[in-house]
């Protein structure tokens, strides 16, 4: 029997202290602004010291006058007594990623502050820092190895230098780089796919592991050759990516497939020395066609956890975590155990703790996402027992540390509140597991919030076909009942994804709530954190039944006794850009006085040809286009493009040049066919951006022009 874990009073205060609670009656407070949003602090990135005490974390601050932002390094005590201090000044730059030393006593961080990102260090009890890097080609998402005499990070370089000595071929990547700056002609010559990503041309360069002494001398490739050592994909990261072995001599990373990585998920782990020059890495789990990443040793250094899928070619499969006994090398020893098959929840990052047997995770769930913990050193005839250890909003970037790793740092988001850098304790272990209440720490936003109306959202069920579906309702700041108000009908991305309780400074809710809207936010077939079943429902159906899920919806929110019924319009992006898209070709589009598409999905044939992830379509399709043609176009809209004329319904248009997921014809053919056929419509263009609008100017014009749109077609408040 395992002993119990002993209390971590002191560390976290025994006291209960909750996470958002800022009293204030509302007669107090004023409707949030669009500047608003840029007055937040954006915390992010906590990391728990290793003896539990204090919290690392970064702090971001945004200047909408400057049009640019700011990054900062700061610490808080996890018992609350003293206030958090910043541990950086970046003056003006970025300084993110913390990592603490194994002893306690410094902070490796990236940072811009010499003009490229590189590492650098600062001690815990402050100082200058001290730049520990200074490679042509930048260096990011440092880790320190367990003894901290190494540190290791990831660099993009051309792989034709990277067999190379360190000298001669960082010295080749910066007169290639200083070639393509200074040359006239900026063509660009590709000879494989995934030659861009996301927001940018990534060309012929990879991504490679890099390993130096901690005072950044003997620096070397470890990864070499022409393929990515870490997710160029954020579908397949869970955190950190790479870790050193329990005997700090080799590196257990997650690897890009070999062969055909833009239409391939088969990530895996590898494993490499720390003074590796070959090529040739060490596969981990070959025997898996689907994804596996995140390898986490536990504290003991005996296990390796990480996370896997079983469905090759659909990044929306459930993630599982699986363990297994290894040596100190990082070599596994026997077969690896999922420890949470039994379980209906698919694991987003999890880290080690308390203690060697027990893992702690977070996972969406209801449309939130609360933290489990799992013990993993059951028989396998036993089905391991998920215990909610966390609940309230979204926990994301766990971080456990302290004795036994026994204290868990996180952020928390609400639909309400933005993140918050907070942390609990555990107790005793499995099976009376017992935790203090979490406790924020940063306190970054308290007193901005203390002046904002920003209501709860309500939770209700939906009947649909063969089920429920959930939604939330967010009513505006000075709601009166007894008035009709004008419903903004949101439909999220992904599609595998959710309306969760949780925040965003792109598409807030609570925004759109404050201009004067009932906000609705419906979480249809697709929808995670509803069962696996649930998500799958999608694939091959975007049209069917989550179209259905959404009419149903849409049919509740018409009978809500305080809703207009002629004062209804529907936003989304990405698939949610799509559903507008779709809407507007279907007879629902007449029930809408207005619908808004960001970035969206209009031609499944040409997005299969000009999207960057391949495997994403081919799998949603279930294939390729020439192979099955009538089923990319089944729930295609530009197959039933006549329809935008026949219902009419007023469209705006926004489209980025730099989206390489939805790119940007996509966009351009859409508003063709709405102007060629008459049709209100308007098309707003980001050169700059891409699937999302990120500079606090941009931000601010692009609300500008959404609420607008609605103010124009749909005017907002009771009536």
């Amino acid at each position: 029997m395992t002993p119990p874990l002993r209390a971590v009073v002191g560390v976290i205060a025994a006291a209960a202290i909750t996470l958002s609670a800022l009293p204030a009656p509302a007669a107090d407070k004023r409707p949030m602004q669009v500047e608003d949003l840029f007055k937040f602090k954006r915390v992010a990135a906590p990391q728990a010291s290793p003896d539990g005490k204090s919290v690392v974390y970064q702090l971001t601050s945004v200047s909408l006058a400057e049009n640019k932002s700011t990054t900062a390094i700061w610490l808080a005590a996890t018992a609350g007594k003293t206030p958090p201090k910043a541990l950086t000044d970046p003056k003006g730059k970025k300084d993110s990623n913390p990592r603490w030393s194994p002893d306690g006593t410094r902070i490796l961080f990236e940072s811009n502050r010499s003009g490229t990102s590189q590492l650098w260090v600062v001690p815990v009890e402050g100082g200058e820092p001290k730049q520990l890097t200074t490679i042509s080609t930048g260096a990011g998402n440092g880790i320190w190895s367990p003894d901290g005499s190494h540190v290791a990070f990831v660099s993009g370089v051309y792989p034709e230098y990277s067999d190379k000595p360190f000298a001669e071929s960082d010295k080749l990547n910066k007169m290639r780089e200083d070639e393509v700056e200074k040359n006239p002609v900026k063509a660009k010559v590709f000879t494989n796919l995934f030659f861009r990503h996301w927001v940018e041309y990534v060309g012929d360069k990879r991504q490679h592991l890099f390993v130096s002494k901690a005072d950044g001398s003997d620096c070397r490739d470890v990864t070499p050759g022409d393929r990515d050592a870490y997710p160029t994909s954020t579908t397949f990261s869970s955190g950190d990516d790479f870790t050193f072995s329990p005997d700090g001599k080799f590196l257990v990373f997650t690897a890009v497939p070999e062969k055909y990585e833009a239409w391939s998920t088969n990530y895996d782990l590898c494993r490499v020395g720390i003074t590796n020059t070959s090529p040739k890495w060490e596969t981990l789990t070959k025997d898996n066609p689907a994804a596996d990443s995140g390898p986490k040793f536990s504290p003991d250094g005996k296990k390796l956890a990480w996370r896997t899928q079983k469905r090759a070619g659909y990044e929306a499969d459930k993630w599982d975590i699986v363990v297994a006994d290894c040596n100190p090398d990082g070599t596994p020893t026997g077969d690896p155990r999922s420890v949470t098959a039994r379980a209906d929840l698919s694991v987003n990052e999890f880290g080690w703790g308390p203690r060697d047997n027990f893992l702690t995770f977070a996972a969406d769930r209801d449309g939130g996402t609360p933290v489990f913990a799992v013990r993993v050193d059951r028989p396998e005839s036993k089905e391991p027992a998920v215990e909610d250890v966390a609940v309230g909003g979204v926990f994301a970037s766990l971080s456990l540390g302290g004795e036994h790793h026994g204290v868990v740092a996180f952020t928390r988001v609400g639909l309400d509140h933005p993140a918050e850098i907070g942390v609990f304790g555990y107790i005793r272990n499995f099976p009376n597991l017992v935790r203090a209440d979490p406790r924020p720490v940063d306190h970054a936003n308290d007193t901005l919030r203390t002046e904002l109306d920003l209501p709860r959202p309500e939770s209700v069920r939906v009947s649909v076909e063969g089920g429920k579906m959930q939604m939330w309702v967010l009513k505006p700041p000075g709601f009166d009942p007894e008035k009709k108000w004008p419903v903004v009908y949101l439909v999220h991305g992904g599609p595998q994804s959710a309306w969760e309780d949780s925040w965003s400074y792109r598409w807030n809710p609570e925004m759109w709530a404050a201009q004067g809207y009932v906000v609705v936010l419906p979480n249809p077939r697709g929808s995670t954190g509803f069962g696996q079943k649930f998500v799958d429902e999608i694939s091959g159906d975007w049209g069917g039944k989550c179209y259905r899920d959404l009419v149903a919806g849409l049919d509740y929110v018409e009978k809500l006794p305080y809703v207009d019924r002629d004062r209804i319009a529907s936003a989304g992006a990405s698939f949610g850009g799509y559903m507008m898209n779709w809407f507007a070709v279907n007879d629902i589009a007449k029930r809408f006085k207005c619908l808004i598409t960001h970035c969206s999905v209009w031609n499944f044939e040409s997005m299969w040809g000009t999207t960057d992830e391949l495997w994403f379509d081919e799998f949603e399709h279930g294939g390729l286009p020439w192979e099955i043609p009538g089923k990319y176009r089944e729930f295609s809209p530009h197959a039933k493009a006549g329809n935008l004329g026949k219902n009419k319904t007023p469209m705006l248009v926004i489209h980025n040049d730099l989206d390489f997921r939805c790119p940007i014809g996509q966009g351009h053919e859409l508003f063709s066919a709405l102007q060629r056929q008459g049709v209100p419509s308007r098309f707003v263009n980001f050169p700059d951006e891409g699937h999302w609008v990120l500079k606090p100017k941009n931000s601010q014009y692009w609300h500008k022009e959404v609420f607008g749109w609605l103010t124009k077609y749909c005017p907002p408040g009771g009536k």
